[in-house]
């Protein structure tokens, strides 16, 4: 009897789908046709108060039902959790949430954290990201092909394009653009190549960014933009959709700006100003009625304000054990060095706060408010940790609890365009959730105390995707 053997390509190929398999296998909590959440609580990120004792039905990935567990039936069959003194979030919808990470260096250099990032965004319940600018694009849009493959763990991606910069750059990692038709190109190449979103920054020159945005938005596209040559009115009548940290990078009232320049003096100008002056009026009446989103990114600026013993430059949050463990030695190092330069006087906070204020005005003028961590600034800002702490400072800045929770996941799928799927609980969305012990509405630290993430309707146990990447935050 003759025995086939298979070809060498196709053994290989099959041990690899086995290995893939098994890998996810070891982070699943939960994996069934039915599955019922029961007694639980439920923040909905609709900005709606919380519903006790609830139960959620998850079936074929999406939600079934939501309502209260006395009147909810289903089968003897389905994988039930019992959930009492647990509550069930949306999954977060991170807007400033980079693959990479920094390097240190002069100048500073950035590398892709592939294997880490990925994992610990879905671990601490980040479902859905927006890159928001690319050092390294290409792996960017291959994660994204892998992820949706289920050939690796991560949070569904948004992929932006490299950096559309100006000469001037601090960084090599990013091209300098030529002109406007350099600027078309980029725009068109990345499109074609799969990038769903462009990030203008600080050099960019106004007529190098109309191109971008025309080209974009002829492709149903999205631009986003850490400015500082173009103040945000200027941007706004550009017709850019977004702008990313706020108050912090406007640089339209420092008093001798030159057109397509970026200033000196940007952090003092914003320190002496009034926000209830006209010309800040004026930049969130234009922002609102131009339809122009904010993100927020408060734990990168807050990473650099000095120790305090609550709020904003809390020690839990800015030596926060957990954090430190993920990263690598050289990782933890810098960015406690980069930490121990930091003066006890430094302005930081009472900037922080001004631009705190200034999200709640642009919010109460209509504005629509997004969110992310941004891993970059001194180091210290890690995957989905950020993210919590994100909206922890929200609520620092005087929104409430399901307001920031809100801001964290609903406002970002509406701004994505995939509110009607993601962003809120209930029937007929994906399920992608976030099972937290205790209660973010009455204390948001909360929301830090995960123990279960269900993308798609499987449930992934935190604690083991955060331990799988213990010491590799800064190498890969």
């Amino acid at each position: 009897m003759k025995i086939k053997l298979l070809p060498l390509c196709l053994l290989l190929s099959a041990v690899s789908v086995l290995a893939q398999q098994s890998d996810r296998q070891q982070f699943i909590r939960v994996e069934a046709p039915l599955i019922a959440l029961t007694n639980v609580r439920v923040i909905d990120g609709t900005g709606a108060a919380p519903r006790d004792d609830q139960t959620i039905l998850i079936q074929g990935g999406k939600i079934q039902s939501v309502g209260p567990t006395a009147s909810t039936t289903y089968p003897a069959d389905a994988r039930t959790l019992d959930l009492k003194g647990y509550t069930v979030l949306p999954g977060l919808v991170g807007m400033h949430n980079h693959m990479f990470f920094p390097m240190g260096g002069s100048p500073p250099m950035y590398s892709n954290m592939g294997s880490s990032f990925p994992r610990l965004y879905l671990a601490l319940g980040v479902t859905t990201i927006r890159t928001t600018g690319s050092v390294a694009p290409y792996t960017d849009l291959e994660l994204k092909r892998l992820i949706d493959a289920g050939r690796v763990l991560g949070p569904k991606m948004h992929v932006t394009a490299p950096y559309l910069e100006g000469r001037g750059s601090f960084t090599p990692v990013m091209h300098e653009l030529k002109d406007a038709e350099d600027a078309r190109r980029m725009v068109n190449y990345w499109a074609d190549s799969g990038a769903t979103s462009f990030k203008a920054y600080m050099n960019i020159k106004r007529d190098e960014l109309r191109a971008v945005v025309e080209e974009a938005h002829k492709r149903g596209l999205k631009v986003t933009g850490h400015l500082c040559s173009i103040g945000f009115r200027e941007a706004a009548e550009i017709g850019i959709d977004n702008l990313e940290h706020g108050l912090f990078a406007d640089s339209e009232f420092v008093a001798d700006k030159k057109p397509d320049q970026c200033p000196q003096g940007v952090s003092a100008s914003l320190r002496q100003l009034d926000l209830n002056s006209p010309a800040v009026q004026e930049t969130i009446r234009t922002l609102v009625q131009k339809n122009v989103a904010i993100t927020s990114t408060l734990p990168v600026f807050e990473a650099n304000a000095p120790l305090s013993q609550s709020g904003i430059g809390a020690s839990s949050a800015l030596l926060n054990p957990r954090v430190l463990n993920v990263m690598s030695t050289d990782a933890r190092v810098r960015y406690l060095q980069n930490r121990a330069r930091i003066p006890a006087d430094s302005p930081a906070v009472e900037l922080i706060r001004k631009a705190m204020a200034f999200e709640r005005a642009f919010v109460k003028a209509g504005g629509l408010l997004i969110a992310g961590l941004d891993p970059t600034g001194n180091g210290g800002i890690v995957a989905g940790f950020g993210d919590h702490r994100q909206v922890e400072l929200l609520v620092e800045a005087g929104f409430t609890p399901v307001e920031a929770i809100q801001i964290a996941t609903l406002n970002g799928a509406k701004f994505l365009g995939e509110d009607a799927r993601i962003g809120s609980i209930a029937p007929g969305k994906q399920a992608d959730l976030m099972i937290v012990k205790g209660n973010p509405a009455s204390n948001i630290a909360d929301i830090e105390k995960v123990e279960i993430v269900f993308k798609d309707g499987v449930g992934y146990d935190s604690e083991k995707l955060i331990q799988s990447v213990q010491g590799l935050v800064g190498i890969r």
